[in-house]
């Protein structure tokens, strides 16, 4: 930016030391010269508001993918972390389903005996 503005203002001051065809004042020609160097002042402030614009967007944009990827592995790991609860827990039940079923065929067993020893006493 500073690059095109000087070089603006070199070739202004080329035009200020080369007088046209035309006949004119000296005070009409830096007028003129004045007039073109605020216009092109005004265009370079105008020029690098849409460049802080754009550096503006671009890092919004990139504090958005930083976001959304944060956002992403924080959906991953709670994601494997219930995966692993359920687990647990379907391990859990497992154990206390085979837990029940040792414990009744265990039950069954000692209904059975004591059923057999009623009947080897009632006959």
């Amino acid at each position: 930016m500073k690059k095109l503005f000087l070089s603006t203002v070199v070739i202004l001051t080329l035009c200020l030391t080369f007088t046209s065809c035309k006949e004119k004042t000296t005070s009409e020609n830096a007028e003129e010269a004045m007039t073109e160097i605020m216009e092109s002042t005004e265009e370079i402030v105008e020029i690098e508001e849409v460049v802080e614009n754009a550096q503006d967007a671009i890092a919004d944009a990139e504090q958005a993918l930083t976001d959304a990827q944060e956002a992403a592995e924080n959906a991953v790991g709670d994601a494997k972390a219930a995966a692993e609860m359920k687990v647990e827990e379907a391990k859990n039940a497992l154990q206390a389903l085979k837990d029940t079923a040792e414990e009744t065929v265990e039950n069954v067993k000692n209904d059975a005996e004591e059923a057999t020893d009623l009947l080897k006493k009632d006959n």
